[in-house]
């Protein structure tokens, strides 16, 4: 469900740079809470965990379960998936049931969490170049801008798009290369739903994450 074979070649290489933020930290080494500056949160655990990813010998092996684990652990508190799902089916959002949208936003957290999971198995050698965070005090969405560096390989751009909540920084987008994630959906979605109705989208993710699921456990 992308507009071309490199996008998500593209994106599957490089968002595991930001699950890799998360998906390792010990609770001990950063204490997350609402009162966390975005560029701070992402900035030291990202610090924290790069040392700790390269020692990770289950992770680098493919251990598909041991990836989902830590990623359903750290990394899924720090995203607003409601948001993700709502931006990437755009306007057919409005037309969906409570309960279709409910339906919709965990088909869409499975899908990219089965998608992007495996990315972090080929973590080897990235660096992370943050760049300089324009906000002030009353600012409630921000950008964190970083370059993801690797030897042999055109440094490319991940920003990441976070907003305040009561609950503190959560992510709703990252645009990698110039590209939004979520938005990267929003034409198959919407052709899915023209086609199918809602329901018809949210069977077709609910068969995608059952495909992803068979082919993990088969590999």
């Amino acid at each position: 469900m992308s507009t071309s074979t490199d996008l998500v070649r593209m994106m599957k290489r490089f968002l595991c740079c930001f699950l890799l933020m998360f998906a390792s930290a010990a609770p001990a080494a950063f204490a997350v809470d609402e009162q966390t500056p975005p560029d701070v949160l992402v900035r030291s655990v990202t610090n924290d965990v790069l040392t700790i990813v390269r020692q990770d010998k289950a992770i680098q092996s493919g251990d598909t379960a041991r990836v989902l684990g830590l990623v359903e652990e750290r990394v899924l508190p720090h995203f607003n998936f409601r948001r993700m799902t709502m931006l990437a089916v755009g306007r057919d959002w409005r037309s969906a049931t409570p309960v279709q949208q409910d339906r919709l936003t965990e088909a869409f957290k499975t899908l990219l969490v089965r998608t992007y999971s495996n990315a972090l198995t080929q973590y080897r050698e990235q660096i992370i170049d943050f760049k300089p965070v324009r906000m002030s005090a009353a600012d409630t969405t921000v950008q964190v801008r970083t370059e993801v560096r690797q030897p042999g390989a055109q440094a490319i751009g991940i920003d990441y798009m976070l907003e305040k909540t009561p609950a503190g920084w959560k992510v709703f987008d990252v645009v990698v290369a110039g590209v939004s994630l979520v938005t990267n959906y929003r034409g198959s979605f919407g052709s899915e739903v023209r086609n199918n109705g809602i329901d018809g989208l949210i069977r077709s993710l609910e068969a995608k994450n059952s495909s992803l699921v068979s082919a993990q456990a088969g590999s």
